[in-house]
Formats: C-alpha cells, sequence, structure tokens
C-alpha cells in the first residue's frame, strides 16, 4: 500500500515539476490539466491492475485471491473512469483552446493524429471489460466468455502505452520521467509473463500432468485424479487450489478453478467437479490419459493460517473439497477438529464414507447438517450464532475456515461476528471471478 501511494505521490510531484500548475490560469487551461491529471493516475492504476491479477505468490499469501479480485475490481472501474475523464476533460479544455466545437474537436483529434485514436480503442476495450465486470452482467455470462474479453485487457494496455508514449506530458521533455513511466510497464509485464505464462509452463514441463483415472462420487460429481513426475518437489498444500486446463481438442482454451479435494501425497492430485454448467459438465466425461496443465497452487486456505489449536471447518455443498483435504492434513490432537458439513439433501453429500472413515481415524467430530430449513429433518438453521454454539460450544477458542456457497459464506461470517469470534481465526475464500 505504501508503495502504490508512494508512486502515486512521486507522479503528481513530476507533473508538478514539468510546469502542471501554470496551465491553471483560464477554464481551458484547467480543463487540460485535469484532464492530464486523470490520464495519469488512470494509466496508473490500470498498472496497478496489471500487478494484482499477476498471480504473484507473495501478494496472493499475504491477502488472499478473493481479497486481490476485489481490489482490482474496483481498482478497474476507477481506472475506466479516469480515462473517461481524461478523454472528456481534454476535449472539452482543446476545444475552448482552439475556439471551436466539442465534436468538431473530437473529430480532428481522431483524424490527425493516429496515437488519439490508438488511445481511443484501448479506452473502449478497458470500457467493455469494465461493463463484463459488473455484478449484473457476470451473472449473465459465462467464466470462458468473461475470460476472453478481458484478455483483451492486455491489448489496451499496449494501445495505451503507444499512445502515453507519443503524447504523454512527462515523455516530452524529461527523459528521467520517461523511463521511470518504461520501467512501471516492464514490471508490471515481467509480472504477468513470470507468474501467468512462465509458471504454468514450468510446471508443465516439470510435472507433465495427465489424468490417471476418473471416479463418479455422486449424480454430477466426479473426481480426477492426476498424476505426474516429481509430485513430491509440488509446493501445495491441503485447501489450496489449481487453475486447471484440460488439453482436450475443445476444452485446452478454456481454464477453471478447482481445489485439490484430498491431502497431497507426492504421488496424485485429486480434484473434484460439480457439474453446474456446460464446460463443467464436459469435464465429467474426461477420459484417463488426458493432459493437464496446471496454474497455481495459489489459496490461503491452509494450516499456514491457524493461530488456535483447536479447528472447525464448516463446509457448504461441493465446498467440502478443500475442507476435506484439511480433515486429513491438518495436525490436531484428538477431539480438537470438528466439521459442519451443510447440504439440501443427501443426494448432495460428496465423500460420505471417507469423511467417517477419516474423522474416525483423527478423532474428529462431524455433523451431517442435510435438509431444508423448517422442515422436520432440519427445524431450526444450524449456521445460525445460536446454531453454531450449540454444535460447537467452543467456537471462539478454534480458528474456524469455512468454504461453500456466497450466500452461505456471508450467514457464517455474520454469525461469527455475532458470536465474537476474533477476524484473526476466521478464514474463508471465496472463489468468484
Amino acid at each position: 500500500m505504501w508503495l502504490t501511494v508512494g508512486n502515486a505521490a512521486l507522479i503528481l510531484f513530476m507533473w508538478i515539476r514539468h510546469g502542471g500548475l501554470d496551465q491553471l490560469r483560464d477554464v481551458s487551461g484547467r480543463l487540460t490539466a485535469a484532464g492530464q491529471l486523470t490520464a495519469l493516475f488512470g494509466t496508473y492504476l490500470a498498472l496497478v491492475e496489471l500487478v494484482l491479477m499477476a498471480r504473484s505468490p507473495w501478494l496472493d499469501q499475504q491477502a488472499g485471491m478473493h481479497r486481490l479480485v476485489v481490489w482490482h475490481r474496483w481498482v478497474g472501474f476507477a481506472c475506466v473512469w479516469l480515462l473517461v475523464a481524461h478523454t472528456v476533460l481534454t476535449t472539452v479544455g482543446y476545444a475552448l483552446g482552439d475556439r471551436i466545437g466539442v465534436l468538431g474537436e473530437a473529430w480532428t483529434l481522431l483524424t490527425t493524429y493516429p496515437y488519439v485514436l490508438m488511445g481511443t480503442v484501448a479506452l473502449l476495450l478497458l470500457i467493455g471489460v469494465g461493463i463484463t465486470s459488473a455484478r449484473a452482467a457476470r451473472r449473465r455470462v459465462s467464466y470462458e466468455t468473461w475470460y476472453g474479453i478481458h484478455l483483451y485487457t492486455y491489448l489496451a494496455f499496449v494501445l495505451g502505452f503507444g499512445h502515453q508514449l507519443a503524447v504523454g506530458t512527462d515523455f516530452q521533455t524529461d527523459p528521467i520521467a520517461r523511463l521511470y513511466w518504461v520501467l512501471l510497464y516492464v514490471i508490471a509485464a515481467l509480472l504477468v509473463l513470470v507468474f501467468r505464462f512462465g509458471q504454468p509452463l514450468r510446471n508443465w514441463m516439470r510435472h507433465r500432468l495427465r489424468v490417471a483415472d476418473v471416479v463418479a462420487e455422486s449424480p454430477g460429481v466426479v473426481s480426477l485424479y492426476v498424476r505426474g513426475r516429481r509430485l513430491d518437489q509440488l509446493a501445495v498444500r491441503a485447501g489450496q487450489y489449481f487453475v486447471w486446463r484440460f488439453l482436450t481438442r475443445d476444452g485446452w482454451w478454456r481454464a477453471h478453478p478447482f481445489s485439490l479435494s484430498a491431502a497431497p501425497n507426492g504421488r496424485l492430485l485429486r480434484l473434484t467437479i460439480q457439474a453446474d454448467g456446460d464446460y463443467t459438465a464436459q469435464l465429467l466425461r474426461v477420459r484417463p490419459g488426458t493432459r493437464v496443465a496446471a496454474e497455481g497452487p495459489y489459496g490461503i486456505l491452509t494450516g499456514a493460517r491457524r493461530t488456535r489449536e483447536k479447528v472447525l471447518l464448516i463446509a457448504g455443498g461441493i465446498g467440502i473439497t478443500p475442507l476435506r483435504a484439511l480433515l486429513e492434513e491438518l495436525p490436531v490432537e484428538p477431539g480438537g477438529l470438528t466439521l459442519l458439513y451443510r447440504a439440501r439433501d443427501w443426494n448432495d453429500v460428496v465423500f460420505a464414507p471417507e469423511l467417517d472413515d477419516l474423522a474416525r481415524r483423527r478423532g474428529a467430530q462431524l455433523h451431517y447438517l442435510v435438509g431444508k430449513r423448517g422442515t422436520p429433518e432440519l427445524p431450526d438453521d444450524p449456521l445460525t450464532p445460536a446454531g453454531l454454539r450449540a454444535l460447537v460450544p467452543d467456537i471462539t477458542d478454534r480458528d474456524v475456515f469455512v468454504c461453500g456457497p456466497i450466500p452461505m459464506l456471508d450467514a457464517v461470517r455474520r454469525s461469527l461476528n455475532r458470536l465474537r469470534v476474533p477476524r484473526s481465526q476466521v478464514h474463508i475464500e471465496r472463489f468468484e471471478y
């Protein structure tokens, strides 16, 4: 945060040093100056966006991918609005200075200066990405469509860099400022190249992953066992996830995040998939021998976050997958581990025999919370503060790991807040884009 704010202050200082305040003498100059500032900060936020979503391990482990996604979303909206403001303010400022209409000035800029057209295309691409990132739009588009549209962000950054290099105020007369901005772009680009492309390629070349077996767990749910070379050297923990790409003819370009559903053992990786869309339904039919590319591991839902000796795991639906791995791996004394498993009906319960066996061997308590609220089998909501307190009386003395549907996560978080479980003991990771 200090690094981000410090760079922003340096950008403002350079603008002042280059005579930015001298433009504030008339309305045209003030509008143009505002356009310059919004351009500088909008471009800077675009680079911050790249860093946030470069999948850098140090950022992922510090903040968690969900928090990074939230920051990325808000920074992205601010970036788009600043660049829109730059376009409007600069055009109006120039129009006043040239004493012509705004539309005429805009047409002159677009048809006379190629780099203005380049910047306009970059802005339109970012606006398109911003629209698909709005919550209402994300509910209506598939993950693949959303992901494909977001790839145009890279093209927008290249076009924006060309625009800034040609007409940016800081690039005109100051070679040090020019070098500074080039370094910002280079650093952001290197982070993306290393962690979004280089690391998955390294994993691919080193581990040579393939699907070893496909096992049906319940209706619409399968587990894929993945084998590879030197898996004992893969730095992964129970509770983490990879972004998986199954290299079939029609699926090689699609990537989805799936958690490990068993603790890594150095021989096999297991992920469990529930069919909730066209692509995940296709994955239920993946054949053994299919090559796999995996980006990661990611996630902070691991034992490294523990602060207490006792642990409570709360799972909802297919959110049992990382918690089942934690149930297997976490070093806890007998009686110090409890799992609450919430499901609408027994057909949605996954791994029941495995969970029963693990609970017996590890001396853990296991509660299946199955049924619709208000029915004879589940008359009260077990995830209310009173329900959680009844099931786990010492809940405030435990670390709590939670995974499941977003509404359930929100409800559990509210209950834990009302029970005054310290935030440092609550570990939640949301799988959303």
